[in-house]
């Protein structure tokens, strides 16, 4: 079995209520490429689709919770090289109502995993329905990681936020 030899995590996840593991999950436990929802949802029910991958999955599922979204499922990516193809495959198949797939980031479009990952994600929704396409939620293409200001910085954070669980592609 494959073991993470070093987590790591924004200082905000170090006490977040959600980012938690049982000792049993800490000893028995694998690390997974593909995390699927982990809500008690309908998949009947779903027909948005938010795949994402690390810190920001925690600020899509408070926001999901707080606006009583029950038709959007989010799936975690966490291992992106090599793609875990197979893996996400068994995760989306039972998503057969899907009329939209987003792609969400926290980092700008032209960092993070948006343009080495895209086509890979592109290639599982086809397989799963070649209607489906993947759109972008996230921050616009820039030089640096972060606005500078945190202000503004938020304020890109909710917007993108609020396009994933909400735009229609």
């Amino acid at each position: 079995t494959r073991k993470p030899l070093i987590a790591m995590t924004p200082k905000s996840l170090l006490r977040h209520k959600l980012a938690v593991s049982t000792l049993e999950d800490l000893c028995e436990g694998t690390f997974q490429n593909v995390i699927g929802e982990t809500a008690d949802t309908q998949t009947k029910k779903i027909d948005r689709l938010v795949l994402c991958s690390g810190k920001v999955y925690f600020d899509l599922y408070e926001a999901r919770e707080e606006a009583g979204l029950e038709n959007v499922a989010l799936v975690r990516i966490e291992q992106l090289y090599p793609f875990p193809d197979q893996e996400l495959d068994a995760i989306l198949a039972p998503y057969t109502g899907l009329e939209s797939a987003v792609w969400c980031q926290e980092e700008p479009m032209n960092q993070g995993a948006w343009y080495s990952s895209q086509h890979h994600m592109r290639n599982a929704l086809q397989r799963l329905d070649p209607k489906l396409n993947l759109s972008y939620a996230g921050r616009v293409g820039s030089a640096a990681p972060a606005s500078g200001y945190m202000s503004v910085h938020l304020e890109e954070q909710k917007q993108f936020i609020d396009e994933a669980l909400t735009f229609d592609a």
